[in-house]
């Protein structure tokens, strides 16, 4: 397999640079870059992105997709990535929008597409559930169909970014007789400011209200929002995951976290050298490396799978040990921060790096990425079946 780009990639790959560094504002990559992205970014990052066409480039070219082979759209994500670009907001980019794009009706199309790829729409997603998380074919939620419109009941939890929410695509058990949990499941589209829904805000460990649980009693939907067939939901799910599995691996963040680490080291004094004099430290970051060149391998593998429009099952591991080479790379980055990385908050100017002091709260909001996305455990149980046939 040839891992090096063609002049064309690599002329590909300096004009999207000059979006990247050009015209997203420093600012908004200075903060994505310590994990603290406001609404405000992420809103005003993927309008430009939108009016370059650099929003949704994998989705059908009447929809404002670019037809790019899966090298480019390889070379896109690491990209942005690298340099800090928060990315499009993947509920609607990578997950709602292909969905509507492939399974939607037209008039859904025409009426959600393109404000999905503007962010004039934020969506929420309403999958997992207390009691149906990686086991996601568990969930009870139920929309009963009563003539022109289903009647929501249930809970959905777990809802990333959910406060800022103006609509929900949600699966809901549509036949609760089916044979099989797998089956009688629906792809249903909600307006969130339908009467009778209630959102929580679930505290985290690192002070955050990222995540969120919404409540449904006997709420209304228009049966035009079901989206492709009644029943045939789980199937859309599993085309909508595999995508969610591919860019949670992060390689080109893990990437630009490790040189920003490898740059701190060599400025951080330990009364005898710097950090990365250090054997034991500077033992971890060439086993980071090593991880970090084979995942960009595996990447490619899993890119060149997808040229012809097939999932491969090695994005399972790329997943699994894409976030914990992430988690490992936090940790150490909070390690070498030492107290700087301890501080929340503080009056006056810091004398402290700001990647420093923004190292613990970054550690502790990635421990998710081993659970969201279908668990690391979960990613086990695939690749023995799907990989080694056991």
């Amino acid at each position: 397999m040839d891992l090096e780009l063609s002049s064309a990639d690599i002329e590909f790959r300096d004009s999207l640079r000059e979006v990247f560094l050009g015209e997203i504002p420093a600012d908004i990559r200075r903060r994505s870059a310590l994990n603290q992205t406001t609404h405000d970014d992420i809103v005003t990052s993927q309008r430009i992105l939108n009016r370059h066409g650099l929003a949704v480039p994998h989705w059908p070219t009447e929809w404002g997709g670019k037809d790019w082979t899966a090298t480019q759209s390889h070379i896109y994500g690491s990209e942005m990535q690298r340099a800090g670009v928060p990315q499009p907001l993947a509920f609607n980019v990578s997950m709602v929008g292909p969905i509507i794009a492939e399974f939607g009706s037209q008039e859904q199309k025409e009426k959600f597409l393109p404000s999905t790829a503007n962010l004039d729409i934020w969506w929420s997603q309403g999958f997992s559930e207390p009691e149906a998380g990686s086991d996601l074919a568990s969930l009870k939620t139920t929309a009963r169909r009563d003539g022109d419109h289903y009647v929501l009941n249930g809970q959905k939890t777990w809802t990333t970014l959910g406060q800022y929410g103006d609509w929900m695509f949600v699966l809901a058990r549509t036949n609760p007789d089916a044979p099989r949990k797998q089956q009688g499941i629906s792809f249903l589209l909600l307006d969130l400011t339908t009467p009778g829904i209630e959102r929580r805000p679930i505290r985290l460990f690192d002070g955050s209200a990222e995540v969120n649980e919404f409540f449904f009693d006997d709420v209304v939907i228009p049966a035009e929002n079901l989206v492709g067939e009644e029943n045939k939901g789980w199937s859309y799910a599993k085309f909508l995951l595999g995508n969610e599995r591919n860019s949670i691996a992060q390689v080109g963040t893990a990437q630009r976290i490790y040189a920003d680490l490898a740059a701190a080291a060599s400025e951080t004094d330990t009364g005898v050298g710097t950090l990365a004099d250090d054997p034991a430290f500077r033992g971890s970051m060439h086993s980071l490396k090593t991880r970090l060149l084979a995942l960009e391998a595996t990447q490619l593998r899993v890119t060149g799978a997808s040229e012809h429009g097939q999932a491969s099952p090695v994005s399972s591991l790329l997943k699994m040990e894409g976030t914990q080479t992430l988690q490992e790379l936090t940790r150490l980055r909070m390690s070498a921060a030492g107290s700087d990385g301890a501080i929340v908050s503080a009056e006056g100017d810091l004398v402290a790096d700001p990647a420093a002091t923004a190292s613990a709260a970054q550690y502790l909001n990635l421990r998710k990425l081993s659970i969201f996305g279908g668990s690391n455990e979960i990613q086990r149980g695939v690749i023995a079946k799907t990989i080694l046939g056991l």
